[in-house]
C-alpha cells in the first residue's frame, strides 16, 4: 500500500481526484507543493485517516478548506500557503475547532488565502506540540485573541498584513519558546506590552506599520537573543533607551518613521554585528556619534530626516562594507569626509538638503554618484556632472587670465544680445500699435502652417467616422484623416459643451503655435469658427506609450523604452527652461506620449498646461464657500471679485425673510404667511418682479423685530462696505450665511469666519482653476489646490518614469490605503530589482546584472522627481542629464557582454 506521495516542485496540472481519500487508506505523507494544482481540495482526504504531512502549498486550488480535514487525528503538519482557499459562509471557528482534535498538529499554514474571516478564541485550544502557526495576508479582522498565550509550544506567530485592530494581548508574553513573532502591517493600536520582554528566545520582532504609540519599554534590553527588531511607521515617541544599545547582537533595526526625540548614544558602536539601521523619519537631534564607525558590518544605515547637526564623522570610513548611507534632510554642516573614498561597496550617498560645504571628493565609490544626492547644501563644490559650482582652487595670476579672457569674449556677446533684445522690444511694439502688422484670421498665426476648413477636415476624417477615433479625452475626440494630398493627420475636435474646453484649446494653441522642438507635437493646422474648434497635428502611426507598454502583441526593450524616457524628459527641459516662458505640462501620462514611425517620443495634449511668464509657479484654488452662498461665476472656475460678496448679501436678506413659494386667488401671490405678516410676489409697471413683505403692525413686537432686522442687515451691509471699499486691499468674504453673521448683547450684527476669503490687492479680481490633470500622476500640492509649477510635472515624470519600467499604473488594483506605486518601489529598491520591473526587460540572462544596476539608478532617480515635497524634487535639467548617462553606461554594458 502506498504510504507517501512525494511530487512537488512539477509542472502538473487539473485537480486532486475527489475519491482520493477511499484509495489510499493507509497513506501518510501527501507532499504536492508548487504543482500547479487546481480545482478544491476533496472531502474524501479525510478517509486517508493516517496522514501525517499534508502540504499543497504554491497551487492554485480554491474553494473552502474542509473541516473534515479535522478528522486526521495524527496530522502533524499542515501547508496550504499561497492558494486562493476561502471559508465561504462558514466561520474559521468551525474549521479550527475540528482541528483542535488533532493533538500532534505542529505547523498550521493558511497563509497568503482570502480567509476573509475573525480570528476565534478557541485557537487556543489547538495542539499544545503547536510550533508554528502562520496566518498573514489571510485578511483577518477583529483583534488578537488573548488565547493565543495558550500554545506553549509556539515557535513561530505569524500574523502580518493583516486588518487586525486593538492592543496586543499580554498573554503573547507566556509563549516563553516563540522565537519569531511577527504582527506588521494591521492596524493594532496601545502600548507595546512590557510583558514581550519575558520572550528570552525572540529572535525576530516586527510591529512595523501598525498604530502603536507610547514609548519603545526600557525592558527590551532583555531580549538578549534578538536578531531582527522592526518597529518603523508608528507613532513611537520619547527617547530611545540608553540600555537599548546593549542588544549587542542585533542584525537588522528599523525604527523609522516615529516620533522619537533625543540623542544618539555614543553606546551604539557596540552593536558591532548590526548590519542594518533604520532610523530615519524621526525628530533625533544633537550629533551623529563618531562610534558608529565602530559597526564595521554595517551595510545599510539611514540617518534621513532628523535634526541631527554637526559634522559627518571622518570615521565613517571604517565602514568599509556600507553599501546605502541615506543622511539626507538634516543640518549637517563641515565636509563630506575624504575618507569615503574608501568605501568601495558604497552604491548610494545622499547628504541633499543640509548645510554641507567644500569640495565633494572625487574618487572611490564617488564616480557613480548622481547630481541630486547633493542638492540644497550651502556652499558643494566639485565635478560640473554633480550641478555644483566647481571648486575655487587656482592661482591668482591664474584668476586674473581667466577674467581677461571671459571679458574678451563675454563682452562682443552681451552687445550682440542686447542688439536682438532691443530688435525684439521694437518688433512687439511695433505689433501692439498696428493690428495689420500681424496677421488677422480666424486661424492662428502659425509660423508654418497650411490653411484646412472644416469640409477638408470633413472628407479627411470620412465624417469622423468611428472607425477613424484614435482616442478620446475629457475635452474632446482625436481622429486619423487623410488629406487629398496623401498626407496622415490627426485631428482633435475640441468637444464644446464641456465647460473650460475653450479656454484649454486657446492654450493649447497657443503653447504649440509658438514652442518648436522635436519632441513636442507637431501642429499643422488651426480649424475654428463659432460651433467648430479642431487642431490639426502631426499623425503618429505608433500611437502612444501607453499602447506599447499595456499590448500583449508587442514589447519595448530596456534601451527603447530610455530612449523614449529621455525624449520626454529633453521635451520638458525645454517647456521649463528654453522657452521664452515657463510651461507646466500638467497632464504627464503614458497616452500623452505619442510615437512616431521612428519611435520617437513626442510629448501631446497642453490643453490644460499653464504658462507661468516669468514667475516659476501660479496658485490654483478650488471652491470651498457653501452652495446656495456662492455668486454664479464662483464654481467650476471663474473670477473671484467684490460683487461675489454682495449678491449673497442680497441672497441672505431674502433667506432671513424666510420666502417660500405659494399661490392664492388675489391680487397677488402670496409666498408666506409668517407670525410677523406675508410675502407677497408682485410684478412692477416696468415688468421687474418684486417679492413684498406686509406687517402685520397688530402683531405685538411686530414692528421692532421688523426694525431689528433692517438694523441687522444695516450692519452686515456695513461691513462688506468697509471690505470691498475700506481696506488698503480689497477683502471678498467668500462664504456669507447665517451662521457667519454673529449678534452681541446689544444685538449688532457681527460678520465672522473669513478661513477662505480672498485679498485680491489693487485689482478688481482674480482668477481660479480647476482640477483637471489625471490622478495617480498629479502631485500631491496640485490635488486639493495649491501651486502649478514645473515642480508638479517632475512629479508625474517620476511615476511615468516607473510605470514604463514596471509596467505598473499608479491606479493598480494593488495600490490601496497607504501603498502607492512610488511607496512599492522604493520598499524594494533596496531588496531586489528584478521584482518590480517588467520581466520582459530580463529575457537575456547576459546582461541582467547590469541591466538591474541600471534599472536600479533610474528607480532612485524616479523617487528623487516624486519626492512628497516640492523643493525636494530635482529638476529636468538633472534628470536629463543622469538619464544620458545611464543610457552611455548601459551600452557599454550591453557591448561588454
Amino acid at each position: 500500500m502506498i504510504q507517501t506521495i512525494s511530487m512537488g516542485f512539477n509542472k502538473f496540472s487539473g485537480h486532486l481526484p475527489s475519491d482520493m481519500g477511499l484509495f489510499l487508506p493507509k497513506l501518510k505523507i501527501l507532499y504536492l507543493p508548487e504543482t500547479k494544482l487546481s480545482g478544491r481540495i476533496p472531502n474524501s482526504i479525510s478517509n486517508a485517516s493516517q496522514l501525517t504531512r499534508l502540504d499543497l502549498s504554491r497551487n492554485s486550488l480554491s474553494g473552502i478548506i474542509p473541516e473534515t480535514i479535522g478528522n486526521l487525528r495524527f496530522l502533524e503538519l499542515l501547508n496550504l500557503e499561497f492558494n486562493n482557499l476561502t471559508m465561504g459562509s462558514q466561520e474559521l471557528s468551525l474549521l479550527i475547532f475540528y482541528l483542535a482534535n488533532c493533538k500532534n498538529l505542529r505547523q498550521i499554514s493558511f497563509s497568503s488565502n482570502p480567509l476573509h474571516n475573525f480570528l476565534p478564541n478557541s485557537v487556543g485550544n489547538l495542539s499544545l506540540s503547536l510550533q508554528g502557526l502562520y496566518l498573514s495576508y489571510c485578511h483577518i479582522k477583529g483583534s488578537i485573541p488573548a488565547e493565543l498565550g495558550n500554545l506553549s509550544s509556539l515557535i513561530t506567530l505569524e500574523l502580518s498584513n493583516n486588518e487586525l485592530k486593538g492592543p496586543i494581548p499580554t498573554t503573547l508574553g507566556r509563549l516563553r519558546m516563540l522565537q519569531a513573532l511577527s504582527l506588521g502591517d494591521n492596524k493594532l493600536e496601545g502600548h507595546i506590552p512590557s510583558d514581550l520582554s519575558h520572550l528570552k528566545s525572540l529572535y525576530v520582532l516586527s510591529l512595523d506599520s501598525n498604530k502603536l504609540y507610547g514609548h519603545i519599554p526600557t525592558c527590551i534590553s532583555n531580549l538578549t537573543s534578538l536578531r531582527s527588531l522592526y518597529l518603523g511607521f508608528n507613532q513611537l515617541t520619547s527617547t530611545i533607551p540608553l540600555n537599548f544599545w546593549s542588544l549587542t547582537n542585533l542584525l537588522e533595526v528599523d525604527l523609522s518613521s516615529n516620533l522619537l526625540t533625543g540623542i544618539l548614544s555614543l553606546e551604539i558602536g557596540d552593536m558591532k554585528v548590526l548590519r542594518k539601521l533604520n532610523l530615519s523619519r524621526n525628530q533625533l537631534s544633537g550629533n551623529i556619534p563618531i562610534t558608529i564607525g565602530g559597526l564595521i558590518d554595517l551595510t545599510s544605515l539611514s540617518l534621513a530626516v532628523n535634526q541631527l547637526e554637526g559634522s559627518i564623522p571622518e570615521s565613517f570610513g571604517a565602514l568599509l562594507s556600507l553599501e546605502i548611507l541615506d543622511i539626507s534632510c538634516n543640518n549637517l554642516s563641515g565636509r563630506i569626509p575624504k575618507s569615503f573614498e574608501a568605501l568601495l561597496y558604497l552604491k548610494y550617498l545622499n547628504v541633499s538638503f543640509n548645510n554641507l560645504r567644500g569640495k565633494i571628493p572625487t574618487g572611490g565609490p564617488f564616480v557613480h554618484f548622481w547630481s541630486a544626492l547633493f542638492i540644497s547644501n550651502d556652499a558643494l563644490c566639485g565635478a560640473p556632472r554633480l550641478q555644483v559650482p566647481p571648486c575655487n582652487e587656482g592661482s591668482p595670476r591664474r584668476k586674473k587670465a581667466i577674467v581677461s579672457n571671459l571679458l574678451k569674449y563675454l563682452l562682443p556677446t552681451i552687445g550682440l544680445v542686447m542688439l536682438i533684445v532691443v530688435s525684439s522690444l521694437a518688433y512687439k511694439i511695433c505689433k501692439k500699435e498696428n493690428p495689420k502688422f500681424s496677421q488677422q484670421t480666424d486661424s492662428y498665426n502659425l509660423p508654418t502652417w497650411r490653411r484646412i476648413s472644416h469640409q477638408e477636415l470633413v472628407l479627411a476624417t470620412e465624417r469622423f467616422s468611428l472607425n477613424n477615433l484614435l482616442g478620446e479625452g475629457s475635452l474632446g475626440s482625436v481622429y486619423k484623416g487623410t488629406l487629398t494630398d496623401g498626407m496622415n493627420i490627426a485631428v482633435k475636435v475640441i468637444n464644446l459643451r464641456v465647460e473650460g474646453a475653450l479656454k484649454c484649446f486657446d492654450v493649447e494653441c497657443e503653447v504649440l503655435r509658438n514652442a518648436s522642438h522635436r519632441n513636442l507635437v507637431k501642429i499643422i493646422s488651426v480649424c475654428s469658427n463659432m460651433d467648430f474648434k479642431a487642431l490639426v497635428l502631426e499623425y503618429m502611426p505608433n500611437e502612444n506609450l501607453e499602447k506599447w507598454l499595456y499590448s500583449h502583441d508587442r514589447c519595448l526593450n530596456f534601451l527603447q523604452r530610455l530612449k523614449i524616457m529621455i525624449d520626454v524628459a529633453s521635451a520638458l527641459e525645454y517647456l521649463h527652461y528654453g522657452y521664452s516662458a515657463v510651461i507646466v505640462h500638467s497632464d504627464l501620462k503614458p497616452s500623452n506620449v505619442l510615437l512616431d514611425v521612428d519611435m520617437v517620443a513626442h510629448v501631446a495634449d497642453f490643453g490644460i498646461a499653464k504658462l507661468l511668464g516669468d514667475e516659476d509657479s501660479m496658485m490654483q484654488t478650488m471652491t470651498l464657500a457653501t452652495f446656495g452662498y456662492m455668486a454664479p461665476e464662483y464654481g467650476l472656475g471663474g473670477v473671484y471679485n467684490h460683487t461675489i460678496s454682495i449678491k449673497m448679501k442680497k441672497f441672505e436678506e431674502i433667506r432671513i425673510k424666510g420666502d417660500v413659494s405659494k399661490s392664492n386667488d388675489s391680487d397677488y401671490s402670496s409666498n408666506e404667511d409668517g407670525s410677523l405678516g406675508s410675502v407677497y410676489k408682485g410684478t412692477l409697471l416696468d415688468g421687474m418682479d418684486i417679492a413684498v413683505k406686509v406687517i402685520k403692525l397688530l402683531v405685538e413686537w411686530a414692528l421692532n423685530c421688523f426694525d431689528a432686522e433692517c438694523e441687522i442687515m444695516i450692519n452686515v451691509a456695513s461691513a462688506l462696505e468697509y471690505l470691498h471699499y475700506g481696506y488698503l486691499a480689497v477683502i471678498v468674504h467668500y462664504d456669507f450665511k447665517p451662521s457667519n453673521v454673529l449678534l452681541d448683547v446689544d444685538m449688532v450684527a457681527h460678520v465672522v469666519n473669513f478661513g477662505i476669503a480672498k485679498l485680491l490687492g489693487d485689482a478688481d479680481s482674480t482668477m481660479q482653476t480647476m482640477t483637471l490633470a489625471t490622478m495617480g500622476y498629479m502631485a500631491p500640492e496640485c490635488g486639493l489646490g495649491g501651486v502649478v509649477s514645473t515642480k508638479g510635472d517632475v512629479y508625474s515624470y517620476g511615476i511615468l518614469l516607473i510605470e514604463t519600467f514596471t509596467r505598473k499604473k499608479p491606479t493598480d488594483d494593488m495600490f490601496v490605503r497607504e501603498m502607492s506605486l512610488k511607496h512599492w518601489v522604493n520598499e524594494a529598491l533596496p531588496i531586489s530589482t528584478i521584482d518590480i520591473v517588467d520581466a520582459k526587460l530580463f529575457g537575456n540572462k547576459r546582461y541582467s546584472i547590469a541591466l538591474e544596476e541600471c534599472i536600479s539608478s533610474i528607480m532612485r532617480l524616479a523617487l528623487e522627481c516624486c519626492a512628497e515635497l516640492p523643493e525636494q524634487r530635482t529638476n529636468m535639467k538633472i534628470v536629463l542629464a543622469t538619464l544620458k548617462k545611464i543610457r552611455t553606461k548601459s551600452l557599454s554594458d550591453v557591448e561588454g557582454h
